[in-house]
């Protein structure tokens, strides 16, 4: 297998660990508050690499990793607060919208023109989001959740694409992964903790579920995926990335499916549809040789 094969096999590998997630975080917030939950689980995560790649690790890829973690941290905390009023699977499908997002703000940084298709799958991946988020089509049916989700997902995306950008950069100076993987994990850790005070009301219940939910999220999830997303950001674009990440709100859903039976009503099921149309209608295009590896 090339390395552009196994780097998006990797990205896959990521995309099932975090469509998992959404329902173990879900059952954890009944125990923790959202943002305190991701202090601790990101700085979790950033210890356990400082302890294996401290002998890697490279100051002049500090900055980036900040830029890069400030992004990240912004996601997560959207995400993790919008999870405390809506559902696992809705959360993840609204994610979704990180996809078509990709390509636009790509064509802003590297300023060019973002293509038709493009611009007609971000719109119908947004009426994919409204059916599942304004069921009665009305605008105060808008769950709170749902639009801090939103939010996340233009973090989620300007990170895809910050990171695809400074994982190159780093290649051009000689630098490694391992310290842009340890910098922005270590960023997002510091912010979180900086800011669960004032961004949320902490509490903390330590319970089976909890710590089931910090071992799973900070090793596997954040730990382990975000070094690996580092590492293969390299051998291939940000596009194909997010076409990969579109199957993990289809693994959240299946996850959440089978572990606590939650069904998405017919309207809710075609917004889904929708937005899953249009993630594919922007990522399945011809591929060109010329195209950014970001």
């Amino acid at each position: 297998m090339s390395r552009r094969g196994q780097a998006e096999l990797a990205l896959l590998a990521n995309a099932l660990i975090w469509g998992g997630t959404f329902t173990t975080v879900k059952s954890a917030l009944a125990d923790a508050s959202p943002v305190l939950f991701v202090a601790v689980r990101f700085t979790l995560a950033a210890v356990v690499l400082m302890l294996i790649y401290h002998r890697k690790l490279e100051w002049r890829v500090l900055l980036p990793g900040v830029a890069v973690g400030t992004l990240l941290f912004a996601g997560y905390a959207f995400q993790t607060i919008g999870l405390r009023f809506t559902t696992a699977s809705k959360s993840a499908f609204i994610t979704g919208l990180t996809i078509p997002m990709v390509p636009l703000l790509t064509s802003i940084v590297y300023r060019t023109k973002p293509r038709l298709a493009e611009l007609g799958g971000v719109l119908c991946a947004t009426l994919g989001m409204s059916l599942m988020t304004l069921p009665d089509m009305h605008l105060q049916n808008v769950n709170p959740g749902d639009l801090l989700t939103v939010f996340c997902a233009v973090a989620f995306a300007g990170h895809i694409v910050a990171l695809g950008y400074f994982s190159n950069w780093a290649i051009g100076k000689g630098y490694g992964f391992e310290a842009l993987a340890v910098w922005q994990i270590a960023s997002a850790a510091a912010l979180a903790t900086l800011s669960f005070r004032w961004l949320d009301t902490p509490h903390w219940r330590m319970s089976p579920g909890l710590a089931v939910a910090l071992a799973i999220t900070g090793l596997l999830a954040t730990a382990l995926a975000f070094t690996v997303q580092a590492w293969a950001q390299r051998y291939t674009t940000a596009t194909r990335t997010a076409l990969i990440y579109s199957l993990e709100p289809v693994f959240a859903w299946a996850f959440s499916w089978l572990l606590s039976g939650e069904v998405l009503s017919g309207l809710a099921t075609l917004g889904a549809v929708l937005i899953l149309a249009g993630i594919l209608l922007v990522e399945l295009k011809r591929g060109e040789v010329g195209e950014h590896l970001t």
